[in-house]
């Protein structure tokens, strides 16, 4: 297929960022940081109040945001023509399955053109009469509308929307700046009005006690870290409300959600590596929290509630892949857990779904998902499908006292698909196959899964999309997709949008490089602190397995990264510019060393357990600067790279991507365009809105194409 797209057009001068003096010494070794002063020094004011950027900031970032407009102004026309396709792909009132919770069924949807997700309720009876009918649905009640919420308003996303026991009040969070300080309301569902009370600098996060009468919430500190589960007594003031639970340690975030069985508050401290869960009775908030099991280094676990028992996953005495264990729920210390599903090399149990007569579990082997159901007597049976690469997720669901579970499977070429399973009978019911309104036909592409040779012979699988049509020549374009941090999995399910590459000729991969869990556990384990140099080598194997096996040629890769993933990107644009036509490196984690380094950064002591103290650690100093990729950039020719960032991002802040893109300009012999766009009016997840979102990934196609099109005109 015959690529034919509009070249890049930077314009003579690009932004110059001004040197300014600035160096330290750690560990005997003299860092220079020249662009330093992109970091704000009120960057926590900024955070609230994005007009809070000094000026001389300000003008850098505006001036790299015209240059990137300039550079890809060519293909503006290619944009529209993309974000139109993608749009046409989304059914526009679209929504989620009803999910039944006493007297009601819950859901979200979208209106035709809205922007933000409305959320809905109808009564039980109906939506069961009409289900199985296969009749259109009637009785709605809009109980959230997130169109009306955010009009006006430049940035607006709804956090969570969770209603109280009796179905009288809804408990939602907003965040309107894109920084992840919440605002958390209450709204009367008989009247549809919100009370008078707002709780600010929240999660967003909230659990209803068992009376409707409070929730807690977890409350941001200073250094906007998620640190105290508060209780909010309706009626009462935010300055009243009442600390359940504090963590003192700055590299524990907290966490709270509830049992399946509705019984228990669960307040989670953790780590990338050491969690301890506290229960509290939701018919008695006033109770002492309870500690299931102190904290132990490197002891993973969370809980499920089952009748007078604890149902806990853990990875406690070796089941690196975890396993299932059980205790009474009066004796909760490690020393009374038993095995109940137990440890198995190479199989991950990824989650545990708690029913009133059944054990629900998804597992991980050989990088594919399956669920497996255990009754009460014991026996199991599988949930499995038999592509070659598909994606498996659990539903929670509301309820309990069900023999229901719901599940949703797609594959890289298969649209998602929800279903419903009985437990007990084994039916698998269909609930919703995903519409692409355009048309979508699953024969006229290829799905395969192959594995890359890393450089200490691990076998790295990686998952991959293409047309059926295409000649696998090494002509083709291809756009390389990794992550590989955090244990974080990365499925081959079905996306809409990269039909817009694929259709143009593009083969579509992901890397599922060491640092995340595709293959268990000890994945992860492999590829973070010192071993975190194999989520890089990892990446480059999968590039050049994918050139040896004639999908593509070397120098007409695309790589595409995001957050962890945009280290993964900066470091691969250091190991192996060759491999490249283009970078897109998105809010991108680049300035590791520094970050790392400093203490008041809302995610840095957390992180210390997944990249490694370089403040403490002398050779975690030395691994970090061996590969931050900041600190690496070299007097070489880069590929094409386009770096996004949020002004008021809390977990890449802005200047990463800045600093970052200073340097290279500062540093490289040749190639480029180097371009940064920071979004001056979100954060982290980009634009909220669903469309806003495709004007996003519109431009990152548009630089990918246009990367891909230079690289073929080269040769």
């Amino acid at each position: 297929m015959t690529l034919s797209h509009p070249a890049f057009s930077p314009p003579a001068d690009a932004p110059e960022a001004e040197a300014r003096p600035h160096a330290f010494t750690l560990h005997g070794r003299h860092i220079e940081d020249p662009f330093a002063w992109l970091k704000a020094p009120n960057w926590r004011e900024v955070l609230k109040d994005p007009a809070a950027l000094p000026a001389d900031i300000r003008a850098y970032l505006e001036a790299e945001n015209a240059y990137a407009e300039a550079a890809l102004a060519e293909a503006g026309d290619l944009r529209k023509t993309l974000v139109a396709e993608m749009r046409g792909r989304i059914r526009e009132d679209d929504g989620s399955v009803p999910d039944p919770d006493g007297p009601f069924a819950y859901y979200t949807r979208h209106r035709e053109g809205g922007q933000h997700p409305l959320v809905c309720r109808r009564p039980r009876t109906v939506h069961r009469i009409a289900e199985e009918a296969g009749e259109a649905e009637t009785g709605e009640e809009i109980l959230l509308d997130g169109d009306r919420e955010g009009e006006g308003l430049a940035f607006f996303e709804i956090a969570g929307a969770t209603h109280s026991d009796d179905h009288r009040l809804l408990a939602w969070g907003a965040d309107t700046k894109g920084s992840e300080l919440h605002t958390l309301r209450v709204r009367d569902l008989d009247t549809g009005i919100d009370r008078d009370e707002r709780v600010e600098n929240s999660t967003g996060e909230a659990v209803w006690n068992a009376t409707g009468t409070a929730f807690f919430y977890v409350a941001l500190d200073e250094n906007h870290r998620p640190a105290r589960v508060m209780r909010h007594r309706l009626g009462t003031a935010q300055a009243d409300d009442t600390v359940v639970y504090e963590e003192a340690d700055a590299g524990f975030f907290v966490h709270i959600g509830r049992t399946q069985s509705g019984t228990y508050l669960t307040v989670t401290a953790s780590d990338h590596e050491t969690a301890e869960v506290h229960l509290l009775d939701r018919a008695a908030d006033e109770g002492p929290l309870t500690v299931v099991s102190p904290r132990e280094p490197q002891l993973i676990y969370s809980v499920e509630h089952w009748a007078s028992h604890l149902v806990i996953l853990t990875n406690a005495d070796g089941a690196v892949d975890f396993k299932i264990v059980t205790c009474p729920l009066d004796a909760p210390a490690r020393e009374n857990w038993v095995d109940a599903v137990p440890y198995r090399p190479g199989v991950m149990i990824r989650h545990l779904h708690v029913l009133g007569n059944h054990l629900v579990r998804l597992e991980l082997e050989n990088a594919l998902p399956r669920i497996v159901v255990r009754d009460l007597k014991g026996e199991e049976h599988t949930v499995a499908f038999a592509e070659e690469a598909y994606s498996l997720g659990l539903l929670p669901g509301y309820e309990f006292e069900t023999a229901r579970i719901r599940f949703v499977y797609s594959s890289m070429t298969t649209p998602s698909e929800t279903y419903d399973y009985d437990c007990v009978t084994r039916a698998r019911i269909l609930r919703k196959r995903q519409s692409v309104p355009s048309g979508h036909e699953p024969a006229d592409y290829v799905t395969r899964r192959l594995f890359a040779t890393a450089p200490d012979g691990e076998t790295v699988p990686v998952s991959l999309i293409h047309r059926r049509d295409i000649a696998l020549d090494g002509t083709a374009p291809l756009l390389l997709y990794g992550y590989g941090s955090y244990g974080t999995l990365m499925p081959a399910s079905f996306r809409t949008n990269l039909l817009s590459l694929v259709d143009r000729g593009f083969v579509y991969a992901i890397a599922h490089v060491r640092g995340g869990t595709e293959k268990g556990w000890n994945w992860y384990l492999e590829g973070k602190r010192e071993k975190k140099p194999n989520t890089f080598s990892d990446f480059c194997a999968c590039g050049r397995a994918l050139i040896e096996a004639g999908y593509t040629s070397e120098g007409r890769i695309v790589a595409h990264g995001g957050s962890a993933g945009g280290m993964l990107m900066g470091a691969a644009a250091n190991l192996a510019p060759e491999l490249f036509a283009g970078i897109v490196a998105d809010v991108p984690f680049v300035d590791v060393l520094n970050t790392m380094l400093d203490a008041e950064l809302p995610l840095t002591p957390p992180e210390w357990p997944e990249w490694g103290n370089p403040a403490e650690s002398e050779a975690a100093f030395a691994t970090i600067l061996s590969y931050s990729p900041y600190d690496n950039v070299a007097a070489k020719t880069y590929p094409a790279i386009l770096a996004l960032g949020g002004l008021t991002d809390p977990r890449v802040t802005y200047w990463e991507p800045a600093k970052w893109v200073a340097r290279l300009r500062a540093t490289m012999t040749g190639g480029g365009p180097i371009l940064c766009r920071i979004n001056m009016e979100a954060g982290h997840g980009g634009a909220a809105g669903r469309f806003d979102r495709l004007e996003e990934v519109g431009l990152i196609y548009a630089f990918a194409l246009m990367a891909a099109e230079r690289a073929k005109a080269t040769g």
